[in-house]
């Protein structure tokens, strides 16, 4: 049996060891050994990512105890975090000093730095990426090193380990920028997707949040929008779509149902064109698919491997079951992502080589060889990540 598998299931392997790591001094010894014996290391947070970026049949590294909140500096509005923090774990404690993540995804499941280093966002037009909040990380490096990196110290380290796919060091601590506790409330509706398709680019401009499911088998749209509010908040919490809140209360959404996704971002003109060739493809090929489409956008920003580097973005995500083959829908939608100047969510199905991505990608190339000259040896890459060199 594995003794490793993602959240779905879909990924799994049996490394040479695991190891459960509680502070950067055991992480330090285990990368040093590791290196030595000439075996890679691959960093798993909460494992939800849906492309292969752990897996490997040498050593990995469990954050999951590596987890709190370090502090807050109030008049940078600044925290640091464990690596291993659950995004759920830190809504509470950051709360309580007066603070609140910017922005973050519906599912908050996943490890602070697992989403920081796969670009994982919410959405919102003026929001950007987890990514573009790091201000600080302090990552072990593959000589053992314990190097801290900024905008300000080691710069090279820290555009690579700002979305890193973990291929750089093992990070330990993040700081990020905060913003002051803020409340926020839902809307919603279901509609039709005729009936809001022209309206859905004027909805991302008048809400913080704006983003819906569409449901092929109905051509149904479930939309939310969410604002910030001074209401008080509402308990107990009303259903998804009606409730006022707390940042950390309202933003996350219970998705229970394994499955795999495929997220892919297009340039925010051409946004629903491509999902209009997207709802075109389903309906024609993949008539049953009962699994929704889910549109976002994110705000630009100036990491180096973010899908949203230089371009306001609309992503669109195509999910199936973990009971049922995607090979065939998700390259088939990859074909249509490639036409509207796709980017691949790293951490979520695509099918991109190293040298589509080094094309598509402005900063490809210069983030490999940064992350070499850190990491000659491939310490930290696995045969996937490996397989994705430019050239």
């Amino acid at each position: 049996m594995p003794n490793w598998s993602n959240w779905s299931t879909r990924h799994q392997c049996e490394p040479a060891e695991v190891h459960f790591v509680r502070s950067t001094e055991d992480i330090k010894a285990i990368v040093s050994a590791s290196a030595s014996a000439g075996k890679r290391i691959r960093t798993a947070g909460s494992g939800h990512s849906h492309y292969p970026l752990v897996p490997t049949g040498d050593v990995i590294l469990d954050t999951s105890g590596l987890a709190g909140l370090i502090d807050v500096d109030a008049s940078a509005k600044t925290a640091t975090m464990w690596a291993g923090s659950t995004i759920y774990s830190l809504g509470r404690p950051l709360n309580d000093r007066g603070f609140g993540l910017k922005n973050q995804g519906d599912i908050d499941r996943q490890a602070i730095v697992g989403a920081i280093s796969t670009g994982t966002h919410g959405t919102g037009r003026q929001l950007q990426n987890l990514s573009a909040s790091v201000t600080a990380m302090t990552v072990v490096l593959a000589t053992g090193d314990v190097v801290r990196c900024s905008a300000r110290e080691n710069q090279q380290l820290f555009e690579v380990a700002r979305l890193s796919l973990g291929a750089a060091g093992v990070i330990s601590q993040v700081e990020m920028s905060v913003r002051e506790a803020y409340r926020l409330k839902e809307g919603g509706l279901t509609a039709d997707f005729d009936q809001i398709r022209d309206d859905i680019m004027a909805q991302t401009e008048a809400h913080r949040h704006f983003e819906f499911f569409w449901y092929p088998r109905r051509d149904r749209v479930i939309a939310k929008w969410i604002d910030d509010t001074t209401d008080e908040p509402v308990y107990p919490l009303a259903p998804e779509g009606q409730r006022c809140a707390w940042s950390h209360e309202v933003l996350p959404n219970h998705r229970p149902e394994k499955h795999t996704e495929m997220e892919f971002s297009v340039p925010l003109a051409r946004g629903l064109a491509c999902l209009d060739e997207i709802r075109a493809l389903i309906q024609r090929d993949f008539p049953t698919l009962r699994w929704p489409v889910e549109f976002r956008t994110v705000a630009a920003d100036d990491v180096w491997l973010s899908t949203a580097n230089g371009r306001d973005i609309v992503t669109i995500s195509v999910h199936q079951g973990i009971d049922q083959d995607d090979s065939d829908l998700f390259h088939a939608c990859e074909s249509v992502f490639r036409h509207y100047e796709g980017l691949p969510h790293w951490g979520k199905v695509h099918y991109y080589t190293g040298p589509d991505l080094s094309e598509r990608h402005p900063h490809y190339d210069k983030w490999w060889q940064a992350r070499d000259e850190f990491d000659p040896g491939g310490v930290f890459l696995n045969d996937v990540l490996a397989s994705l060199r430019p050239a």
